[in-house]
């Protein structure tokens, strides 16, 4: 008896047994799935207790590649140059030797700007105020020549960017070019009234866990002041500001509908990146070992790119994982979008339920071409 709701068309019906089985072994599992095939959905799923098709919750680091489409937007419409300096946009950027940096290197995490000394307050992050007091701090290391991993900073990099140079917040823009017209259901700035359907992330918080020094690079990823970074979409104050590195809520159905309207369309709408955009927004700018968790890493312009450690997609895959295992992507070799979307933390699975469950709905699709 299927313990899902939802849909699989017929061609994915390895995919819903993928995800009933996740369901049998685990009572306590809550996710939704879902996928669009050359801009027509063909997953549509649900499970779990308290687990709606249109419930919202946290995805993390998930708005990270959500707020990588405004990015990409201004690149397209010529407002922004990812071969021109950061400083050429926002002056007060170029102090302490950063004045080299290009757009394309600070938004690969290649800036040295893992956080500030004292960390910021949370209702300070989506501020200008923020922005100035990243500005002002030297660089962990000689920018662009190496990377790590900006947790939250990157998200201060991208929203300043869009200040400087459309002179509108990234999240308005998301908002008004891309959220309402193509009925995105995952919010940069979650709406009072949307908040009878939002649903917290429930997270382990071992007692007594060990201590991370917040002046090491892994507390400074974590620069704000909650005891853990999965705390942050369950605050109202995070996901109604719409904090672009980590702050944003949704369904799976959003993120997949996102990825799918960005590069095949959606429900009849042409894709609004151009192919050029596609290209030079997910051209793989760094890989290997990334110096703030030593694991391997790659990045294009913010979004993440497949590798042997998180083997999402084919080489042409790109998208964004967050903290609770939630995964968003395109593939444009399979014409896909994929969202992803657990309400419990998921930890120690390799591979993860996500990439076991991208995989079938790639596999999926090439046995349906």
């Amino acid at each position: 008896m299927q313990k899902s709701s939802g849909f699989v068309a017929p061609e994915y019906g390895s995919v819903l047994d993928l995800f009933e089985s996740f369901l049998r072994e685990d009572p306590d599992y809550s996710a939704q799935l879902a996928a669009y095939k050359d801009g027509v959905q063909v997953v549509g799923l649900a499970g779990g207790p308290d687990m709606a098709p249109d419930s919202l919750t946290g995805a993390y680091s998930c708005s990270k590649g959500v707020a990588a489409m405004v990015i990409g937007l201004l690149v397209q419409d010529g407002l922004l140059d990812l071969d021109q300096t950061v400083a050429h946009y926002w002056p007060e950027f170029g102090e302490h030797g950063k004045d080299r940096l290009l757009v394309r290197e600070a938004l690969s995490h290649q800036a040295g700007l893992m956080g500030i000394q004292g960390g910021f307050g949370l209702a300070e992050f989506t501020t200008p105020g923020a922005a100035a007091r990243l500005a002002a701090t030297a660089p962990t290391w000689q920018p662009g020549r190496q990377f790590g991993y900006h947790a939250l900073t990157i998200g201060i990099i991208m929203e300043e960017l869009c200040r400087r140079t459309a002179g509108e917040s990234l999240q308005d823009i998301y908002e008004r070019r891309i959220r309402a017209p193509f009925g995105v259901d995952f919010f940069l700035g979650l709406p009072a009234d949307q908040e009878f359907r939002y649903r917290d992330v429930l997270y382990s918080a071992e007692p007594g866990q060990h201590w991370v020094d917040p002046l090491s690079l892994d507390g400074m990823n974590s620069n704000a002041p909650v005891s853990t970074i999965m705390e942050l979409p369950n605050i109202r104050e995070v996901r109604a500001a719409g904090m672009s590195a980590a702050g944003g809520v949704g369904t799976a159905e959003g993120l997949a509908r996102l990825y799918a309207a960005a590069t095949t369309g959606a429900h009849g709408n042409a894709p609004f990146f151009e192919d050029a955009t596609v290209a030079r927004m997910t051209e793989e700018q760094v890989w290997g070992l990334d110096r703030s968790s030593g694991l391997d890493n790659a990045f294009a312009v913010v979004f993440m790119k497949p590798h042997p450690s998180r083997n999402f997609g084919s080489y042409r895959a790109f998208g964004h994982e967050g903290a609770n295992a939630a995964l968003g992507f395109a593939d444009p070799v399979y014409g896909l979008g994929f969202g992803y979307i657990p309400q419990r933390q998921e930890e120690g699975r390799t591979p993860g339920r996500a990439h076991r469950l991208a995989a079938e709905v790639r596999r999926s699709a090439a046995l349906s071409s």
